[in-house]
């Protein structure tokens, strides 16, 4: 049985070192840029340094995350940052953009590549593409279910990299264009406005059926109980969420995650506690799901009452008059614990620093207990008390991760014989070291040197990362070593296999080449139609048709011009021998005659350059590029290659915000037809049931207004979507 690697987060560097002391076999972090979560603290290029080889020293591996998506303006800022990784050892990077992976693959030969769960990977074939193209390994869709995995697991040998706790996103990722169309806050660049944590209507032909809730705030993953399931099919690193997420989380969540794996590798059962859950919602929780990765219902994904940290409960309010509320405890409270009180109009949050127990002031309180707390504000009576911080867990766990003194083992042995040069090796089972002393052994004179006292210097490690776990000794009697000597050898021996242990990743640069062919300037438009009645009214003005209804297809597919739109989202293939806009990974090898669309988020000339290599023929641009970005891209692809590439631009649409595995339509049990969710400034944003997902579109259309501009630019097609 193999024993998968846990993968832990750090948002910085606090994060870090309570995820290594917590039992980690690695960690992923971001920089200060090109990571998607710009709203962590990140880490400087001195922390990166420091955290490679610390974490290296324990034998811990370091993944740093590159998964935005990369203008053409950031191509090189982008590139002088991995080049920094890769000379300072990184282990691996985190990466979504297909150009700087096309770029990266072919320049950096010894440089590991993983691709982000922002890829989009869902299915065989798309993991099998990006295993064909140098990738070493694939964080693999959220919404992959279990026997899924193990298919892919069972017909391919690249790495599989699955998250097995804390945040989801409700759309697939990478997919999710809601916050960049609402706020120009983009989940594709790091700076998600996490619009799917608001309050939203569910409205169905015209009626309001939910009100105020939080429809696309989903529960927090939990799958310690099923880790067994993922080490039997064979999943190679299981991840943990939470860059964003507080040092005490970070080390309870990892250290619990390495119990359950150790004791399902040595028992064949993981053993995790009732009491421990417990502590893991204290520190945070949105209620637990345990997601379409363990095929949980629909119905138990999302948290509409509450889209942050639940806590646990302790207690309810009994009375409330002038701001002070009298609450029945369930549970312990202690002074400066955190607690929220639930009121049906507005929460009250606060930290406790006086509470009263029949009106004396008391430091805790407990189960049956009723205490007064003032709250300054008018709570319901009847609402529950929930306490989201524990002060005596948080100072458990920091005063855990302060005497935690994780250490590597390593075996000794050191040959002591008269008149001659001690020998004394060390290894941490991977590296060996052996170091011959420069004086030879004396006889004693006066107190012989024992066994037991070339042991006791040995074993002073101190504050290395290092324990013995068998040390041989053997040795002469009467024999007399100085012990500044003995330590002078241990001393030599820990240098020696430091530096064996914080090892270098050879580094090797190569030139970048691609083949690309020439496409001529052809410029006009691509209408995107629904029904029969559009096409006989754009037909004649139409460079190119899309439809994506394959009953439609039908019927136009005898006029050259069109094109079938397929999903990006794809459980099953089907074999079309047409031409087809694709918007998945997978589609890339399994159709020929075909066209991109702005799912894979290109943004860049060599990612343009890379499709256009693997016969796409046109290539539609990300909706989130504005003029100067899509001009400096267009600039960029001439100059280097010398050719003119075949773009396509979305000059008018109601594009796709979302797209869920998650189905309200089935929550709510609507039919499919008229229904919206409305947003708090009264926006409606269409929610329409395919294929058993869920596509969220925009409150409103996109429209540029600047064609001429984009045609002069070189831009081959402008797509209209007709209504």
């Amino acid at each position: 049985m193999k024993k998968p690697e846990l993968l832990a987060p750090a948002g910085d560097i606090e994060c870090f070192y309570a995820a290594i002391q917590a039992g980690c076999d690695a960690v992923y972090m971001g920089g200060i840029h090109f990571g998607a979560r710009a709203y962590s603290k990140n880490f400087s290029d001195e922390e990166i340094i420091e955290a490679i080889n610390y974490a290296h020293l324990y034998g811990v591996k370091v993944y740093v995350t590159v998964n935005t998506m990369i203008t053409e303006m950031l191509v090189k800022p982008f590139l002088k940052y991995v080049d920094f990784l890769h000379r300072n050892n990184v282990d691996g990077i985190i990466i979504s953009d297909i150009g700087m992976i096309d770029y990266l693959r072919k320049t950096y030969p010894n440089l590991e590549l993983h691709a982000s769960t922002q890829m989009n990977i869902h299915n065989l074939e798309g993991t099998k593409f990006l295993k064909d193209i140098g990738l070493k390994r694939v964080v693999l869709a959220r919404e992959l279910d279990i026997n899924k995995i193990e298919e892919i697991k069972n017909s391919t040998d690249i790495e599989l990299e699955v998250f097995v706790h804390g945040a989801l996103c409700i759309s697939y990722s990478g997919e999710c264009l809601m916050s960049s169309l609402i706020g120009g806050r983009s989940g594709n660049k790091g700076t998600c406005a996490q619009c799917c944590r608001m309050k939203y209507n569910f409205m169905h032909d015209g009626n309001i059926i939910n009100k105020d809730k939080y429809l696309l705030s989903t529960k927090d993953l939990n799958t310690l109980e099923n880790v067994g399931k993922l080490i039997d099919i064979g999943v190679d690193s299981l991840k943990i969420e939470g860059r964003m997420k507080s040092k005490e989380y970070v080390y309870l969540v990892t250290s619990l995650y390495r119990k359950a794996i150790d004791s399902y590798i040595s028992s064949g059962h993981v053993n995790i506690t009732d009491d421990e859950i417990k502590d893991l919602k204290k520190t945070f929780n949105r209620h637990y799901t345990k997601g379409f990765l363990m095929n949980e219902s629909n119905n138990n994904f999302i948290n509409p009452v509450r889209p942050n940290h639940i806590g646990v409960e302790i207690g309810k309010v009994i009375s409330e008059k002038d701001g002070v509320a009298l609450i029945k405890l369930n549970d312990t409270l202690k002074i400066n614990d955190g607690i929220r009180i639930i009121c049906s109009e507005e929460d009250v949050g606060l930290q406790v620093y006086q509470m009263k127990k029949n009106n004396q002031n008391v430091e805790e309180a407990y189960n049956t207990d009723t205490i007064e707390i003032k709250v300054n504000k008018k709570v319901d009576v009847g609402a529950l008390v929930v306490k989201t911080k524990d002060d005596k867990l948080n100072s458990l766990i920091n005063q855990k991760i302060k005497e935690s003194n994780r250490k590597v083992l390593i075996k000794g042995s050191i040959i002591c014989k008269l008149d001659e040069n001690i020998i004394f090796k060390i290894t941490d089972s991977v590296n060996e070291v052996e170091i011959v002393s420069d004086f030879k052994v004396e006889k004693a004179i006066n107190i012989p040197t024992t066994k037991e006292d070339i042991k006791k210097q040995l074993e002073k490690l101190g504050d290395t990362v290092y324990k013995f776990n068998n040390l041989e000794i053997i040795s002469d009697d009467n024999i007399f070593i100085n012990v500044k000597n003995i330590n002078e050898i241990r001393r030599q021996a820990i240098l020696e296999l430091n530096q064996k242990r914080l090892y270098k990743i050879p580094y090797k640069k190569m030139n970048y080449d691609i083949d690309v062919q020439e496409f001529n300037e052809d410029a006009g438009y691509t209408f995107y139609i629904h029904d029969i009645n559009s096409y006989y009214d754009i037909k004649d003005k139409a460079k190119e048709i899309i439809v994506d209804d394959v009953e439609l297809f039908n019927e136009l597919v005898i006029d050259p011009k069109v094109t079938l739109k397929i999903p990006r989202v794809i459980s099953k293939y089907d074999d079309y021998n047409v031409r087809v806009l694709i918007g998945e990974y997978g589609s890339i090898n399994k159709y020929q005659d075909k066209i991109s669309d702005y799912g894979f988020n290109i943004a860049n000339s060599y990612a343009v350059a890379f499709l256009h290599s693997n016969n796409v023929k046109r290539v539609t641009l990300s909706l989130e590029l504005n003029d100067n970005e899509i001009k400096k891209l267009v600039e960029e692809y001439k100059k280097r290659y010398n050719k003119k590439p075949n773009l396509e631009v979305v000059a008018k649409a109601l594009p796709e915000s979302m797209i869920t595995k998650f189905n309200l339509i089935k929550y709510f049990n609507v039919p499919n037809d008229n229904n919206y969710l409305i947003d708090k400034y009264k926006n409606k944003f269409k929610v329409l049931s395919k294929d058993n997902l869920m596509y969220i579109y925009h409150y409103k259309k996109i429209e540029l207004d600047n064609h001429k501009e984009l045609f002069n630019l070189g831009i081959n097609r402008l797509r209209i979507e007709v209504d």
